[in-house]
């Protein structure tokens, strides 16, 4: 079974940090020695978009767990070649990942992006962002139905908060879907408390950002971290025992 989906199913929140490629050693160690336990590979970023300098990059990651994505411009990523070369790239990295992150919307691409996934025993994680707005509660549950109507392993909904009703719309829509492997992201400064107590409503991870952010409304990782220490004590005594684990290395 892939470790991953197994900690996915322990129910206890997962921290993540997306890494825009050219990541210091240094960096990559620090960030394992603080807690972090994903790292979420931003491909659409990396300066080189060459299989084989992209899998070196990744391979700097091989103690963390990994989230592939090679996310489109209309979606919040950088990504401005074809289809086709796209499917390729996500082909030739999906041995070096855990899980790869593609779009509900990416078309004709998303069947075979999580068919080889899943022939690789990776994860597929289906997302939506919206930068612009909150859609009402129906909208959002049947991007959560389509996305495991695709058979997505995780599903990611990423959305622009601007107020309370908006938060509410999308903790509502976590608490419906809390045994479906869903992750429910506020963007922007009103949904910063999403970033702390989402998981107690059952997203099963939340994003921070070490250096530069990735996504609107994200907490420096150490900040984050320390407030999930305090608020959920089963986060907490997993990473004491990861520590003692670190130690007698």
């Amino acid at each position: 079974m892939n470790t991953l989906i197994s900690l996915l199913d322990e129910k206890i929140p997962l921290v993540a940090v997306g890494f825009l490629g050219n990541t210091p050693v240094n960096v990559v160690l620090e960030a394992k020695a603080r807690g972090l336990d994903i790292a979420e590979l931003r491909i659409d970023h990396f300066p080189s978009l060459d299989s084989a300098e992209v899998i070196s990059e990744i391979k700097k990651f091989a103690n963390f767990h990994t989230i592939g994505t090679i996310r489109l411009k209309n979606e919040g990523g950088k990504w401005e070649g074809s289809e086709e070369q796209r499917l390729k790239l996500f082909r030739d990295i999906i041995p070096h990942v855990d899980a790869i992150d593609i779009e509900l919307h990416a078309g004709d691409i998303l069947p075979s992006v999580i068919q080889e996934a899943h022939d690789k025993k990776k994860l597929a994680l289906v997302s939506y962002h919206n930068f612009n707005e909150t859609p009402d509660i129906q909208f959002l549950q049947a991007i959560v139905d389509s996305a495991r109507s695709e058979n997505a392993d995780l599903i990611k909904i990423a959305v622009h908060v601007s107020n309370p009703e908006d938060l509410q719309v999308l903790a509502m829509l976590t608490l419906s879907n809390k045994d479906k492997r869903l992750v429910a992201i506020a963007m922007g400064s009103d949904g910063l408390i999403s970033r702390v107590f989402f998981p107690a409503l059952g997203s099963r991870i939340t994003f921070a950002y070490i250096g530069t952010p990735t996504a609107p409304g994200q907490l420096k990782f150490a900040e984050l971290f320390q407030l999930l220490r305090e608020f959920y004590p089963r986060f907490n005594q997993r990473k004491i025992d990861e520590l003692k684990i670190l130690e007698a290395a």
